[in-house]
């Protein structure tokens, strides 16, 4: 075999490679994608449970919790901001104000006996309990997702590849600032 020949098959065997390599890049960054979205729906879907849940106990309990009306509007207010987020970065936004209005409605709850041994409501309260489990879990399965597609995103020379095709970090799903703190009910 000559000399060009041997050449031109190498530069072959190269340019195959190149391709192959490239083809897997892009197919493992389509898959993490796809992994992303699937696990922002599962999110979504606890979500909507919650957001199904909360109105059943808003009026169960607030004709005896006459002075939380601020909460019950935090609560209205937050459900909108829900049903009108458009992207995921909004969602996230919009729920994690839900979160808060909706932990200060747990707390104002116990602090009523007379609601506390209702059945209806001890009911619903152990249902919104269990949702807030779920989406706590679903949160971290995203964000674990999230992280993973992010590292090839991210990842050298994957990311070449990636900026070159679009695409881009996803958020996580983070805990909004001051949540580390429980909400104080004051009733004076």
């Amino acid at each position: 075999m000559s000399t060009n020949k041997k050449i031109l098959a190498g530069l072959i065997a190269v340019i195959v490679v190149a391709v192959i390599y490239l083809g897997g890049s892009y197919n493992s960054l389509v898959q993490a994608e796809n992994e992303v979205d699937a696990s922002w729906a599962q999110v979504e879907s606890q979500l909507q449970r919650r957001y199904d849940l909360i109105p059943n106990l808003v009026n169960s309990v607030q004709g005896a919790m006459d002075n939380e009306q601020e909460i019950f509007t935090a609560i209205a207010d937050a459900r909108a901001g829900v049903t009108s987020a458009e992207t995921v970065e909004e969602s996230i936004e919009a729920n994690q104000q839900l979160d808060t209005a909706v932990n200060s409605l747990m707390v104002s709850v116990e602090d009523y006996p007379e609601l506390t041994s209702n059945a209806n409501v001890t009911a619903l309260m152990d249902e919104l309990a269990g949702t807030e489990n779920r989406i706590a879990t679903e949160r971290g399965r995203f964000n674990e997702v999230v992280r993973s597609y992010n590292n090839k995103v991210e990842s050298f020379p994957t990311s070449i590849f990636a900026n070159l095709s679009g695409f881009d970090e996803r958020p996580y799903f983070e805990a909004e600032e001051g949540t580390e703190q429980a909400p104080t009910v004051d009733f004076d």
